[in-house]
């Protein structure tokens, strides 16, 4: 059965790559706005007994994008695709995954449902911004695949610099699980975290897990997303206070929100990267091929 790559308005790069690697013939889904704000979706292409992959990532509009994205997985069904496997490098609406306040909306599992509701084989994300789930299959379903940029990233760092003795540096608990994928890539390099500590009323300490771990190193600052920007200055700020050297930061998701990437460009960073689930000034790892890989060692199977 032939391959079709489909790239919807935020994932073209992506999806046009992974269609090389994979040899599959690749189209931009047709995405238009009526004057109302509705949107109009057409597949360009007869996908009737086709193997389709659709490729898009929900960041920075996601409401749009979540509304593209649903009216496309249900026409590839109506269509009759013969397999759909949708690539969302990027879901948004993860980090409420749980109700904090009386009458809030669990986002999370409201948008893991409506996923739930389509025909797709498999879902590809990478690095899930959930809290509360180890396993983010807990709310998605067994055909979620939560894929990693970290490793790449990591990779990336140590083919562009001399890292030297660095340690790795996760900026808040949640992001031990990055922190430690690096740690691995870096061939076992030390890693800690930052956690905050009340030394007051008002004010709150932020310094590493392990302090004397980050003296007079260089300092590899992991996470899955940089928003605004404030954790990462944060962490970077007490890292300097602490003797930390050289500092490189590496984000799977650059959403760069409200001015962040003018405020990291001014704390002189050693580097700063990010993958393309996102496209942004500092996205130079391609994620295709990480898909690439999975798709095809699925397929030997």
């Amino acid at each position: 059965m032939p391959t079709i790559v489909l790239g919807g308005s935020a994932g073209s790069h992506v999806g046009y790559e992974l269609s090389r690697i994979l040899g599959a013939s690749y189209y931009d889904v047709e995405v238009r706005e009526f004057p109302d704000g509705e949107l109009y979706v057409r597949i360009p292409v007869d996908v009737s007994g086709a193997d389709v992959v659709y490729v898009n990532s929900l960041a920075k509009r996601p409401n749009d994008l979540l509304v593209e994205t649903f009216l496309t997985l249900r026409t590839l069904e109506d269509l009759g695709a013969r397999t759909i496997r949708s690539v969302l490098a990027y879901i948004p609406y993860a980090r409420q995954d749980a109700r904090f306040n009386p009458g809030e909306a669990v986002s999370a599992l409201v948008i893991s449902e409506l996923l739930k509701s389509f025909k797709v084989d498999r879902v590809y994300t990478f690095d899930l911004h959930l809290h509360r789930f180890r396993d983010p299959r807990q709310l998605f379903g067994d055909s979620l695949v939560n894929l990693t940029a970290i490793r790449d990233l990591a990779r990336y760092l140590s083919e562009h610099h001399k890292l030297g003795e660095c340690v790795v540096v996760g900026p808040d608990e949640e992001s031990e699980q990055w922190a430690r994928v690096a740690s691995e890539e870096l061939g076992g390099a030390p890693y800690t975290i930052m956690e905050k500590r009340r030394i007051s009323a008002t004010d709150v300490l932020v310094e590493p897990r392990d302090p004397e771990l980050v003296r007079g190193r260089a300092a590899v600052l992991v996470d899955d997303i940089i928003s605004t920007g404030g954790t990462i200055v944060e962490t970077v700020r007490a890292l300097r206070n602490l003797g930390v050297g050289d500092v490189y930061v590496a984000a799977t998701h650059a959403i760069l929100a409200h001015g962040a990437y003018n405020r990291l460009v001014k704390l002189e960073l050693r580097d700063l990267v990010a993958s393309d689930t996102v496209l942004s000034p500092i996205s130079r790892v391609h994620v295709a091929p990480i898909v690439a890989r999975h798709i095809l060692g699925q397929e030997r199977r």
